[in-house]
């Protein structure tokens, strides 16, 4: 199955610590794949831990939530080689793509270096629903704020660009977020863009924007650019409890 028209649900959420497993999928990965369209069987989720240098710890906790979801999970790895021969077809062949955290920038220069900026581009339009947390956001947007280069946090601003806004994650939880994601829009380093609480999905059809989601209550998500005088504006957003 595949959306109906290309589809990604970029979040701040989508995983929380496990009862039986060290982590396990919530709300957010769950609507990822409500939006795919699957039904009568397991649904076909491929992780790519690109942005955590494809620790196995990572890949390991991916496939212990699976398993406790009844998910058909597979991942892609670039380190040290591909792990599939055949990238685009697999990854073709999924319902959900699932993008964990780590180094956006990283993750950014390992795709364009074996070429999978495209085939992911080719995959969103075929319908296969992008999700991820965190970097797994950003990276869809032009750019945003990032931890990739140390703790005081910098742009990135070379994102894929499926969609033409600036992203901000965690933005309830580290501080460092809001004030420069201000400052980038102020002064047009990026574009408007969304930013999310931690447990909030942005949800784009296309490459429009549709509507902000939430797993966990009382969360927000804003809108924020720049006015025709160069102040920022931020807007929230309504937030639908999923």
């Amino acid at each position: 199955m595949s959306a109906d028209t290309p589809t990604i649900l970029a979040t701040s959420g989508g995983i929380r610590p496990g009862v039986r497993v060290w982590r396990e999928f919530s709300g957010l990965t769950e609507f990822a794949i409500e939006l795919s369209g699957v039904y009568g069987r397991a649904p076909r989720v491929c992780c790519l831990p690109t942005a955590a240098g494809d620790s196995p710890f990572a890949i390991a906790s991916f496939y212990d939530a699976a398993l406790q979801r009844g998910i058909q999970g597979s991942h892609l790895t670039a380190f040290p080689m591909p792990n599939l021969s055949d990238v685009r077809g697999h990854l073709l062949d999924q319902d959900v793509v699932w993008v964990g955290g780590g180094s956006v920038a990283g993750l950014l220069a390992m795709w364009r270096l074996h070429g999978w900026e495209e085939i992911l581009r080719e995959v969103w339009q075929a319908g296969v629903v992008l999700t991820g947390i965190s970097a797994g956001s950003i990276c869809w947007h032009v750019g945003g704020p990032t931890d990739s280069f140390g703790p005081t946090l910098r742009p990135v601003t070379n994102g894929l660009a499926f969609v033409p806004y600036a992203n901000a994650v965690h933005y309830d939880s580290e501080e460092q977020r809001r004030p420069l994601f201000h400052s980038l829009i102020a002064d047009q380093t990026l574009p408007r863009g969304y930013a999310t609480d931690d447990g909030v999905g942005l949800l784009y059809r296309g490459t429009e924007f549709v509507e902000a989601v939430a797993e966990t209550d009382g969360k927000a998500a804003y809108l924020v650019q720049r006015g025709t005088d160069g102040s920022i504006e931020e807007t929230a957003l309504q937030v639908r409890r999923i």
